[in-house]
């Protein structure tokens, strides 16, 4: 087997395992802020993308007539 051959993931459980395990001995100690910024960057996508249907919406939605007032009759 090339090199090549040996640098995907996928080919055995055992190899993503020991993978997994030595990206969590080296970044471990980060993982709690980078899952805090994880959490943070994905609420404000989902804000932006309400906020960008909601501006949709608006566009898309005919303007509204305002009642034309009353005429008024004045008594004689």
């Amino acid at each position: 087997m090339s090199m090549y051959s040996m640098a995907f993931l996928g080919d055995s459980p055992i190899q993503i395992f020991v993978i997994l395990l030595v990206a969590l001995l080296f970044f471990g100690h980060k993982l709690p802020s980078v899952a805090r910024s994880l959490g943070s960057s994905v609420s404000e996508f989902k804000k932006g993308v309400k906020e960008g249907e909601d501006e949709a919406a608006a566009a898309a939605a005919p303007p509204e007539k305002k009642a034309a007032p009353a005429a008024t009759e004045e008594k004689k």
